[in-house]
């Protein structure tokens, strides 16, 4: 059983539907309104992530920002390590990052599909994880070939590393050899909380003890469509998941999340959003304080 978490923290999306530049004027004021945690996306074929995080990590002073999620098989394991090492270093302590699968179609689309998602998680999450501890690496694997790959700049403090993950092979996958969990925004409270469960039941069998972070997207769409938007974008189960309704409601949906084991909610907009400077404001006056 997931240990509840004691006040989750709220993060809200910066959704790449924007352009570049409305992006970085939108973090920065998302910075000035407070928000804890800024996510973004790496979706093919819109802002690159890792560019998107350093401008506004530059322009901004405290906000963090996640990226959620680099696609594994687009990022040579190597350079992967040697931008977050660099972007942790400029700024430590303030980005968070999660690799995942990618979106199989788009993979396809640029000849970068695995032919197994789960192998390639597997050895790129260890050498993730072991680049970014400093160690040099020599590994050989289907998906992963690294030589004596040592970063000269390796990060002054730890980077944990979280996997987007949904079905079972992938959680287990989260709980063994990534540092956590980023959960998308189908997931229930209920299964929630299975698939932290999952995750942790995997963690313990492999004897890991050291912490597990979790994070979870949340839909929150506002507006007089809303409920329309929900019905369109939502896959199976993701309309009961998401919520249409003002700040209590969605304050209470994360500190439900919490007892799920959830450590962070991170709101997300409706792709037709007409204001997203406003629903980060929204998401760290009106609901954080409520949580």
């Amino acid at each position: 059983m997931p240990t509840p978490a004691a006040t989750p923290t709220v993060g809200a999306i910066c959704r790449p539907q924007l352009p570049p530049e409305q992006m970085l004027r939108t973090g920065i004021e998302a910075d000035q309104a407070g928000l804890a945690e800024l996510w973004l996306w790496e979706d093919c074929f819109l802002e690159g992530g890792l560019t998107s995080a350093a401008a506004i990590l530059s322009a901004t002073d405290r906000v963090v920002v996640g990226i959620g999620l680099l696609p594994m098989p687009l990022r040579n394991v190597a350079i992967a390590a040697m931008e977050i090492a660099t972007l942790e270093r400029m700024f430590p302590g303030r980005l968070r990052v999660a690799v995942g699968h990618g979106v199989q179609p788009w993979m396809e689309q640029v000849g970068a599909r695995a032919a197994s998602p789960i192998g390639l998680a597997r050895e790129y999450l260890t050498a993730l994880r072991r680049l970014l501890a400093g160690e040099r690496v020599t590994v050989s694997g289907n998906y992963v070939t690294l030589d004596g790959v040592e970063l000269g700049w390796p990060p002054l403090t730890r980077v944990p590393v979280l996997l987007g993950a949904i079905g079972p092979k992938s959680l287990a996958v989260a709980g063994e050899c990534a540092d956590g969990v980023l959960l998308d925004a189908d997931f229930t409270i209920d299964s929630a909380r299975a698939s932290v469960a999952a995750c942790l039941a995997a963690r313990d069998a492999a004897g890991i003890t050291t912490p597990f972070e979790t994070a979870l997207y949340q839909r929150f769409y506002r507006g007089a469509d809303a409920d329309d938007e929900l019905r369109r974008e939502a896959r199976p189960g993701g309309v009961v998941a998401g919520i249409t309704t003002g700040a209590d409601a969605v304050a209470q949906r994360v500190r439900e999340m919490g007892t799920a084991g959830i450590g962070t909610v991170v709101l997300m907009p409706s792709a037709t959003e007409s204001d997203p400077a406003d629903y980060l404001r929204f998401a760290a006056t009106q609901v954080a304080p409520l949580v």
